[in-house]
């Protein structure tokens, strides 16, 4: 079974998110910032990260550069999930090593569809 770590400053979405997940079948981690998605990184290594931008102590953009600059880390797939959905977001968001960016609120199926996507790589 795939582990996902979901990293969501919102309690409210990081529940919304995790619960999308296990009800499609996947294992599911949580951390609400940057610092504490890379500490829990060291112990379960996810097959996937789902992201939030905007997030005190490290925002994603930080995170996401440090997951993909770790040789441990730099072939687990990042999907950017956050409000900010400019097209300049989804750009920088590519450039940091995002694997792909979904703006919220997004449907559902858009999230489950891109994470087991990317599973199957």
């Amino acid at each position: 079974m795939s582990k996902v770590l979901v990293v969501e400053d919102s309690p409210a979405q990081r529940q919304m998110i995790s619960d999308l997940l296990k009800g499609s079948g996947l294992t599911v981690s949580v951390a609400g910032n940057g610092v504490e998605a890379l500490e829990r990184v060291r112990d379960y290594v996810p097959d996937i990260v789902v992201l939030d931008i905007v997030m005190p102590q490290m925002n994603g953009y930080e995170l996401c550069r440090r997951l993909k600059a770790d040789p441990k880390t730099q072939n687990v797939p990042v999907v950017m999930c956050s409000s900010k959905g400019e097209e300049f977001d989804r750009y920088w968001g590519m450039r940091q090593g995002a694997d792909a960016y979904i703006a919220k609120p997004f449907q559902p199926m858009e999230l489950i569809g891109t994470v087991k996507q990317l599973l199957r790589g």
